[in-house]
């Protein structure tokens, strides 16, 4: 890469003239035609003078009466000024007395060059310098970029986001922080992270004035925020990880490969439920299954029973050891029902987006919807202890319900958590399964 000064920006074009002409010619050309052009304040030669653009370069050569060649132009303007001064070379249709035709053919971001020269030679010095760090490629790539800020996350509206969301006008919905990192550490930068089924109503606004892709896991939890999308926010298209995959695992090829494959959102709720019908028709099966192969037990037992001797149980030797396991067995008895109370309360809930509160003596205070469950908690003054919910843990709810006294949250599937208070045990349906 050659050196640009303090350009921010490299305008580069193709010349072609039906003559012999020089770089002179050119460059005349360049100042002649475009003079008044677009307006005093972008005129060529006082850009030039104040050192808003560079020094032209020329390159053209001359074979049989016809002239081919490249210009280069630097530029700090910003990105819009620079594309107007790129359009406007276009317009030049003569160089000297000749025919001329000049087409630009990309516009160069001098900085990411710089970056990915520095990127490239920090990952050359840290896999040659610290030989010690057993670390590969992939990870030694993420570490410098990172390190380097290249993938930083940024703050759209309060919520974790790449930094193209505000100028692009096609954006990724993922679920969360480390979705929207791992997307970042392969090139795609305009993902914005939803936080769990409590979708804030940012999203909502922001769905109104672009084309949404929803990217989400390959599970129950992505099967919940796309349901409370749909019926919440305008999204246009839908991309799944594979199942029982997170898009935080996501490879650069699976993602592109991925995003390829996206669906409209209605084909996808189609799929749904196509697959939704399988699923049932497999349980079904099992079911059917199952309850041959408790008749066989049975059978098998009874005839057990007719061929073996009865016998008495032995009187035990350690009264105290038994009191003991007697003790175990009933609390392992009590939590046992207690889960099952849990899983009985999820079950009615699952596919609600509904929760309900549960009071310390696990009497149901009221049901609500999973997007009140924040502003809820925070109006609870402590009288809340459990919460049993249709949705995802996320460290947001996690620190509300620490905040306000409240003891369990019991959910569909525990999302990303950085920092989980001891105050609050939390569980997942596979938990209880």
């Amino acid at each position: 890469m050659q050196n640009h000064g303090e350009a921010k920006y490299l305008i580069h074009a193709q010349i072609q003239a039906n003559g012999v002409v020089e770089k002179p010619d050119v460059v005349g050309a360049i100042f002649g035609q475009t003079e008044g052009l677009i307006g005093e304040k972008s005129d060529l030669r006082e850009l030039q003078k104040g050192g808003r653009v560079g020094r032209i370069k020329v390159n053209i050569d001359s074979d049989n009466g016809q002239s081919k060649g490249e210009v280069l132009i630097p530029s700090s303007l910003n990105k819009v000024e620079t594309a107007v001064l790129a359009a406007s070379l276009e317009t030049i249709d003569r160089i000297g007395p000749c025919k001329a035709n000049i087409g630009v053919t990309d516009v160069e971001d001098v900085r990411e060059s710089k970056r990915d020269k520095i990127v490239d030679r920090a990952k050359e010095i840290l896999e040659n310098m610290f030989a010690e760090d057993d670390m590969d490629s992939r990870e030694i790539s993420k570490t410098v970029k990172r390190s380097f800020g290249e993938s930083a996350i940024t703050s759209h509206k309060g919520l974790n986001a790449g930094p193209n969301v505000e100028s692009s006008d096609a954006i990724l919905l993922v679920e969360g922080r480390s979705d929207v990192l791992n997307l970042l550490d392969n090139g795609i930068k305009n993902s914005i992270a939803i936080e769990g089924t409590d979708m804030p109503d940012q999203i909502e606004e922001l769905c109104k004035q672009k084309k949404v892709t929803a990217f989400l896991d390959g599970d129950r939890g992505g099967d919940l925020i796309l349901k409370e999308l749909t019926q919440r926010a305008d999204i246009d298209n839908v991309a799944r990880a594979p199942e029982g995959k997170q898009v935080e695992e996501l490879n650069h090829e699976e993602i592109k490969r991925l995003l390829k494959e996206k669906v409209p959102v209605e084909k996808s709720e189609e799929i749904k439920k196509r697959n939704q019908k399988t699923e049932k028709q497999r349980v079904k099966t099992a079911e059917s299954n199952k309850e041959k192969s408790k008749i066989l037990q049975k059978a098998k037992k009874g005839l057990k029973r007719r061929v073996s001797k009865k016998q008495k149980p032995e009187p035990s030797k350690d009264t105290e050891e038994t009191q003991e396991k007697d003790q175990q067995k009933t609390e392992s008895t009590e939590t046992q029902k207690k889960q099952k109370d849990y899983q009985k309360y999820l079950n009615e809930l699952e596919g609600t987006l509904k929760a309900k509160l549960l009071d310390k003596n696990k009497e149901e205070i009221e049901e609500i919807p999973v997007r009140e469950l924040t502003n809820r908690i925070k109006k609870s003054k402590n009288t809340i202890h459990t919460i049993i919910f249709d949705g995802v843990t996320t460290q947001r709810l996690l620190d509300v319900s620490s905040d306000n006294n409240v003891k369990r949250l019991v959910g569909i599937k525990k999302g990303s958590i950085a920092k989980k208070p001891t105050d609050v045990e939390i569980i997942s349906k596979k938990e209880l399964s």
